[in-house]
């Protein structure tokens, strides 16, 4: 399986179990301009932005480790556009989740990091 099809299996699988433990996913794999998100849905009441991360074992490092502050920001900027394009304002509470699986282990990081801004709302379309 290449890498393409194996994140797409991981990010279904991701899904699946989001899915079951109370969140309902509204967009897979948003791309814009600003980067990518792997999984968008609302869950207690705050629109969550999550990606996804897989490691087969920890040879390469663990799965939640690949998600630092550059990449933090890429989801950001990203949340914010599509904040902006759907018409969502500042008063639509956000999170920041994770879904971390390390070989068949899935781990679900709720609010794993806070929004992070690099300043300005300026959007390019």
């Amino acid at each position: 399986m290449n890498k393409r099809a194996a994140g797409a299996e991981r990010e279904r699988q991701a899904s699946e179990y989001l899915e079951r433990n109370g969140m309902k996913i509204s967009e897979r794999n948003f791309r814009c301009r600003q980067g990518e998100v792997d999984l968008i849905g609302w869950h207690q009441g705050y629109l969550v932005f999550v990606e996804v991360k897989y490691r087969r074992d920890g040879r390469k490092g663990y799965a939640l480790e690949a998600v630092d502050g550059e990449k933090q920001k890429r989801i950001c900027r990203t949340a914010d556009f599509y904040r902006y394009s759907r018409g969502y304002g500042d008063d639509v509470g956000v999170r920041y989740d994770v879904v971390a699986i390390q070989g068949e282990e899935v781990c679900w990081i709720k609010n794993a990091f806070p929004h992070r801004s690099r300043g300005g709302g300026n959007f390019a379309f």
